[in-house]
């Protein structure tokens, strides 16, 4: 046993490594290229992958519950979107900060829509998790301090992202026992790709030179890290998963740090404590917090089959 902690701990801290580095690209990529152009690269890789995946199984891409797939795409979709766009303007650990509220929106709204049951302790890691945000954000009228703000749109969005991407969790779990995992992933990509072509009409622009790596480093490491985060699931349990996946705040604040020049401010530093520590809260619980990380983990390998049946 001890062995196979070791082993899946590994495996799950180096998915995180490989999310934070796709949130680097999308960064990257960003700094010239529309988010949504970013958006649209990482779907058509999804898209892709999937169908050859369904291929491969001989499985019908199509489904049998289509309302609730196409929901579970244009959630998705949405998530992606605000997600990609909030790495762009904000700095890169607090983006990385405010999407990882989701477990939070996850437990309430679940609550909300399923039914689940939702203690106090739900209640006290929300808190927790609000102070943190108000602490990176930093909004002047609540704080009464002179430190830089962010602006509070790029925040909403950010914030959008993590509720959006609580309400995509909340459906491919009312999804799970009723469609293949595979048809399920596969319509995530189908609804985005249509969805996100017409916002490009007129500002698309071509990419060039190495942004081509760019882009093709948010499509491979989110693979790479789908795959290290899945196999990390055959010897972890979900909520120590869900706990090793915050080091990709830690890693995100390197980045920031190292490429960007985004050095995070003592109140920075302990609001993303505090929003984290509401979150495990909320995984140590056992309730509704989700294991695996926001929405760019969508494209799940055929030997990630076992682990993505329970999502």
């Amino acid at each position: 046993m001890k062995d196979r902690f070791g082993r899946g701990a590994l495996l799950i801290a180096a998915a995180a490594l490989a999310f934070s580095l796709m949130t680097v690209f999308v960064k990257l990529a960003g700094q010239r290229l529309p988010s949504q152009e970013v958006v649209l690269a990482r779907a058509l890789v999804s898209l892709v992958l999937s169908w050859l995946l369904l291929r491969r199984r001989g499985l019908s891409p199509w489904g049998t519950h289509r309302g609730l797939l196409f929901l579970r795409g244009l959630l998705g979709g949405l998530a992606l979107a605000c997600v990609f766009y909030s790495v762009t303007v904000l700095p890169l650990a607090d983006a990385t900060v405010l999407q990882y509220l989701y477990p939070t929106f996850t437990a309430l709204l679940a609550a909300l829509i399923l039914g689940e049951r939702a203690g106090r302790g739900v209640l006290v890691a929300s808190i927790v998790s609000l102070a943190g945000v108000v602490m990176v954000s930093k909004p002047s009228v609540l704080l009464g301090t002179t430190a830089p703000a962010l602006d509070p749109v790029h925040v909403a969005v950010a914030i959008a992202g993590a509720v959006l991407t609580a309400l995509a969790y909340i459906d491919v779990k009312r999804l799970a026992s009723l469609e293949h995992p595979l048809v399920i992933v596969f319509w995530f990509p189908l609804v985005t790709v249509p969805l996100t072509v017409p916002t490009l009409i007129g500002s698309f622009v071509w990419p060039q030179g190495i942004e081509w790596l760019w882009l093709l480093g948010v499509g491979v490491c989110t693979q790479a890290g789908q795959v290290l985060f899945t196999s990390g699931l055959l010897y972890e349990s979900a909520t120590r998963a869900t706990a090793l996946t915050y080091l990709q705040v830690v890693f995100a604040a390197m980045w920031g740090a190292l490429f960007f020049g985004e050095v995070p401010d003592a109140t920075t530093a302990l609001g993303a404590m505090l929003v984290v520590s509401g979150a495990l809260s909320l995984a140590w619980q056992g309730g509704a917090a989700p294991a695996p990380p926001p929405p760019d983990a969508e494209a799940l390998p055929v030997e990630a089959e076992p682990a993505a049946s329970s999502r």
